[in-house]
């Protein structure tokens, strides 16, 4: 094993906690942080409910393993509890700049000087965050697919300041846990996978909020036509809508006018409403769904 043997996740919504699971059902002893003992509670069902998908998709999973993994996590809502022993701080915090920058200037005090820190941000580059970190060099963008488990790639993007010592620790560590290193050469907003999937999404859901089409006919169409197993607004359900509004949202403060409507209309048709997506039983589709 790499010289990563104590990992800290930073936040346990849907992809944070399976991060924490996966990592801990590969042998790390990992801390799941949140900012309040309700989320702590809310991640721990999560967890479990995590260890029966194990046990239910991955062929050869025993209850002893998955009972192992749980035995590894640790949990806290102090933060200078969750960063004082790690050698890798994964902050997988909502995807709004100015929160990710607060949360590394605090952390920036409290982590050991070797630790590395990772961001899973989905969209924002790491040079927009690394100077909150207080250490460059040992900072980095490493981002996972959703359904992790099965989906099962680490995208691995440095800035000109993350060392070269810095970038194989982590490429180790993602092997560790079972992924796929995907590394990138250089920045780029989105990575590989979202570069591809986000604007999927949002052609998706152009073309309903400007009137178009219905989610269903949208999804119909695009699984008929390209033989894929999800519509684009069963993806958003499955990333979960609070995430794709916050992308959303962004682009529509920088200027996007359509992506300004998008997220309005995400925001009063689906999250004033308790839509979140999957994960609390309603979004775009109710779940569980109607076979």
């Amino acid at each position: 094993m790499s010289s990563i043997n104590q990992v800290t996740v930073l936040g346990t919504g849907i992809l944070g906690a399976q991060i924490i699971f996966q990592t801990a059902f590969k042998g790390f002893h990992v801390t799941a942080y949140d900012i309040s003992d309700d989320l702590i509670t809310q991640a721990k069902q999560s967890f479990s409910h995590l260890a029966e998908v194990y046990l239910k998709e991955l062929p050869g999973t025993t209850r002893a393993a998955t009972q192992a993994a749980l035995d590894r996590i640790s949990t806290t809502s102090d933060l200078s509890q969750a960063c004082k022993e790690a050698d890798l701080i994964i902050e997988a915090a909502p995807e709004i700049i100015e929160l990710k920058q607060k949360l590394y200037a605090q952390i920036a005090s409290l982590a050991p000087e070797h630790a590395i820190l990772a961001t899973n941000s989905s969209t924002l580059l790491p040079s927009t965050l690394a100077p909150s970190t207080g250490r460059q060099d040992r900072f980095i963008a490493l981002h996972f697919a959703n359904t992790i488990w099965i989906h099962n790639t680490a995208e691995i993007m440095g800035t000109d300041q993350t060392s070269r010592q810095t970038k194989d620790k982590v490429i180790e560590f993602a092997k560790n846990i079972g992924m796929v290193p995907i590394v990138l050469n250089k920045e780029k907003s989105g990575y590989v996978l979202n570069s591809l999937l986000i604007p999927l999404l949002n052609a998706a859901g152009f073309l309903v909020s400007e009137g178009y089409a219905d989610p269903e006919t949208v999804d119909k169409t695009w699984k008929i036509a390209t033989d894929s197993p999800l519509g684009p607004f069963e993806i958003y359900d499955v990333v979960g809508l609070k995430t794709a509004y916050n992308i959303i949202a962004t682009a529509g403060k920088a200027g996007d006018e359509k992506s300004a409507r998008l997220s309005q209309y995400i925001k009063e048709n689906y999250l004033d409403k308790g839509k979140f997506g999957i994960a609390s039983g309603e979004g775009f589709y109710k779940y569980p769904r109607q076979s």
